[in-house]
Order: structure tokens, then sequence, then C-alpha cells
């Protein structure tokens, strides 16, 4: 009876303790889920706040500050630090919260500048750069890994301070990463509690870090949106402001067709063309093509029709009208940039045309002779607006006399249409340009552009690569 009783109680105990061992093993497992939720939990609002900082469209810097100051709050840290790594490999501090202790040791000579403490420090982590591959940050830069420094005292790679409050008892550097690119650090200093940070600290540590990657990556792009759609209207606005600049309506010369085609590559282009009476009953002709293409050649364009308008009723010279164009253009032509041009005047009372030519393409004058077709690219000596000095300009900019009688059309043109290529790199060219208006010579000047247009797409399979214009001007009297 007694071996019974003592079975008996041998068995209570064991299954008592197995009890109690089960019970021990369900609160673990209870607190680890706890503590998984909390940091589940943290790891969300730090997301809220990163969505908050980027939705304010805050600056590079003004984000990492954020992102220091959550990972204080996440993490319950006394002090925290992102360092930035440059593309000269260098780890340069851009966000600090808390007294955060330098990478290297502060010199006496600065010690004697402290004034606000919080605020020195902040200086002296702004100022001080480090190569990657120095002490704990310079290491995770260099791996791309985060470490944990549970008994920072011990460790040779931390800085020993004299200042207590710069004392590092544990740290946790986290690696910021943008598309597997290292961009920064993010790096926390001694629990608030005074205990050695926990793989339990480093785990949330670096989630933080990986959805700061995650901030910075949409900020920036939201940035480039932003900048893009500003960019975009400055385009649209530039576009309307050139295409307010281009004749609405020919002027109605007895005698003359006018046709003009104007594309551009981009939301606005460089090439620009003009027609206006002058007196007499002539006509002023220009078509020009500034270098360059966007907004600066847009707004040269502008400045460059305004002063030809100006200046083209006070000469009954063309090479005298680009003259004093070219002094007008001058100052406000930057370096590099330049401008070609043909301009004409047709007097069709007198069948007579009379060009100078900028450096610009030359012109197509097509017409009988005794019932034969007959064609010239017509030269004239001259070199692009604001290129060279007054003086030389003047020196080489001169007129060109031509008959322009019954029949007779003038094609002016830009480069982009010339130079379109096909397939194998090959150009439209002068030559395939003169067989199409030969082909249509007898057309009104619209069908006459629009066979030329149906002629280049052909050949080149597609949209323009280049701006281009197309005047064409047909003396029908």
């Amino acid at each position: 009876m007694m071996l019974f009783l003592l079975g008996a109680m041998s068995g209570a105990v064991l299954v008592y303790a197995l009890y109690w061992r089960a019970q021990r093993q369900a609160a673990r497992v209870e607190e680890e889920k706890t503590s998984l939720l909390e940091e589940r939990q943290i790891v969300l609002d730090y997301m809220h706040t990163m969505v908050d900082a980027i939705g304010e469209r805050l600056s590079r810097e003004e984000l990492y500050q954020r992102i220091v100051h959550a990972s204080i709050q996440s993490t319950s840290a006394l002090s925290a630090c992102i360092f930035e790594r440059g593309p000269d490999d260098m780890m340069r501090g851009v966000a600090v919260e808390g007294l955060f202790p330098p990478h290297r040791p502060i010199q006496d000579a600065q010690r004697m500048q402290m004034g606000s403490r919080a605020k020195f420090i902040e200086q002296v982590l702004r100022s001080e750069s480090f190569p990657v591959g120095e002490g704990v940050v310079g290491r995770v830069a260099a791996t791309g890994h985060g470490e944990l420094v549970v008994n920072a005292p011990g460790d040779p790679r931390i800085v020993k301070h004299d200042d207590p409050a710069l004392v590092v008892r544990s740290v946790i550097a986290a690696p910021i990463m943008v598309r597997e690119k290292l961009i920064g650090v993010l790096c926390v200093c001694n629990a608030a509690d005074g205990l050695p940070f926990t793989e339990t600290d480093y785990s949330l540590v670096e989630a933080l870090a990986e959805q700061a990657g995650l901030a910075v990556h949409n900020a920036d792009f939201v940035a480039l949106e932003v900048e893009k759609q500003r960019i975009d209207l400055d385009l649209t606005l530039a576009s309307d402001v050139q295409q307010m600049l281009l004749p609405r309506e020919m002027p109605l010369v007895p005698g003359l067709e006018i046709d003009a085609r104007y594309m551009t590559a981009q939301k606005v282009g460089g090439d620009f063309y003009d027609v206006f009476p002058l007196e007499g009953g002539r006509l002023g002709v220009a078509v020009a093509d500034v270098s360059g293409k966007g907004i600066s050649a847009s707004l040269l364009m502008a400045i460059c029709r305004t002063s030809l308008r100006a200046i083209a009723p006070r000469h009954t010279s063309p090479a005298e009208v680009m003259k004093e164009l070219n002094r007008s253009l001058s100052p406000d032509i930057r370096a590099g940039m330049y401008v070609t041009m043909t301009y004409a005047i047709i007097d069709v009372a007198r069948s007579h045309l009379v060009l100078a030519r900028a450096g610009h393409e030359l012109p197509l004058l097509a017409q009988t002779n005794a019932r034969s077709f007959a064609h010239e690219f017509v030269g004239s000596d001259g070199m692009p607006l604001g290129l060279v000095d007054g003086e030389v300009f003047d020196a080489v900019i001169a007129d060109r006399e031509l008959s322009f009688g019954a029949g007779a059309v003038l094609v002016l043109f830009t480069d982009g249409l010339t130079e379109a290529p096909n397939d194998d790199g090959r150009e439209f060219g002068n030559t395939r340009l003169a067989d199409t208006v030969r082909s249509a010579y007898d057309q009104p000047a619209s069908d006459i552009n629009a066979t030329i247009l149906r002629a280049v797409s052909s050949f080149s399979r597609g949209e323009p690569r280049d701006d281009f214009t197309l005047l064409t001007i047909r003396n029908r009297s």
C-alpha cells in the first residue's frame, strides 16, 4: 500500500510539473506574440509617420530629421543620427536628435566653443566626415549589414568621450537602402532604461531603416513627379506663347499663294517662320532655326521674331535687316546659342525676289524656263545670327536678287525636313525635296506642302526626330 501511495504521489508531482511547464511555455509564447504585435504596431505607426512626411513634400534633410525623431519615439533610445553616404564615399551626419556621440573625439579647442551642448554636438556631427569602413557606422555602410553592439565600452571601434553625457553603452546601426543602393545609416544610441539593446530592438531598428529607405525613395519619386508636372506646365505655357507668335492667318497678297507647316519634336521648338506685309505691296518672309531645343530656344525664337517685326519695315534690303537684327540679338544670346535665318522680300508687281541668308538652309526656287522645269537651291553669303561680332557678320552677309515671275515657287524650310533619316541612316536630302516639288509643281502651295510631307513621312517611316518648318509661296499671277 505504501509503495502504491508513493507511486501515486510521484505521478501527481510529474503531472503538476508538466502542467506548470506547459503554462510557462504558453506564457512565453504569449509574451513573444505580444512583443511581435507591439513591434508590428510600432512599424505601422512609423510607416504612417513616413507617409505623412512624404505628403507634406518635405525636403530630403527635413525627411531625415522626421525619420530620426520617429526612430527615437519608436525605440525609446536617448539619441539617434542619420549618416548619409556622399558621392565621395564619405559619411556625414545629416540629421540628429538628442546628445548623439560624435564619431570622432572632440578636440579641446572645440570644447571651448560649446554654448548649447545639444546644438554644439549637432554642429560637430554635421561638420565631421569619415570614410566608409571606419567605425561601426562605416562598417555598416561598407557591408550593407546592420550591427548590434551590446557592450559598447568593450568595443574598440567606439570612441570613448570624456563627457559623461556622451558615454556610449549600447548602439544599433542599420543600413538605409534605396533600390539596393545604400544611401545612409540609421544609428540609435543608449536605451532610455539604461539596459543594453536586445536582438528584438535590433530587428525593430532594421525594420525602421527599411521603411526609412522606402520613404526616401517615395519622397524622391513624388518630388520628381512634382518637378515634372511643373516643367510640363512651363512647357505647355511656352508652347502656347510660341503658337501665339506664329502667324494665325497668311496675309492676302494678290497673285500669291502661301502655305506653312510647322512641327516640333518636343512641346516647344526652336524653329519659327513669319510672313508679313511691307510698304508698296511687298511681302516679308522669314524662316529661322534657333540652336538647341526647349524653353531657352523658344524664348530666343520669341525675341528674334519680335525684333524682326520691328526692324524689317525700316529697310528694303534683307541683308540690312539681318545686320540690325544681329546687333539687336547679340546681347540676349548666351554663349553656344545662335540663330540661322533666311529672310526674303517678294515684290509681286515687279516679279522680283531679294533674299539674305544667315547660315540657313538654301531655299529652293522652282520655275518654268522655256516650258521646262528648272530649280535652284539659292545660295548667298552669310553667317548665323549671334555667332560672331557685328563687324564680321556685316562683312559677310549679302543680298541675292532673283526673278520671281508667274508660276515661280519658293520653298523655305529648316534642316529638320531635309535631314529626316530613314532606317538606314540616310537623310531625305535636297535632291529628294527637289524631285518632290517637281512632281507637284503645278499644284497649289498647300498641295505642294502636303506632297512634301507625305514624301518625308514615307521616307523616314515615323514621327519627326527634329523640329521642322516648311513655308511655300507660289506666284499665281
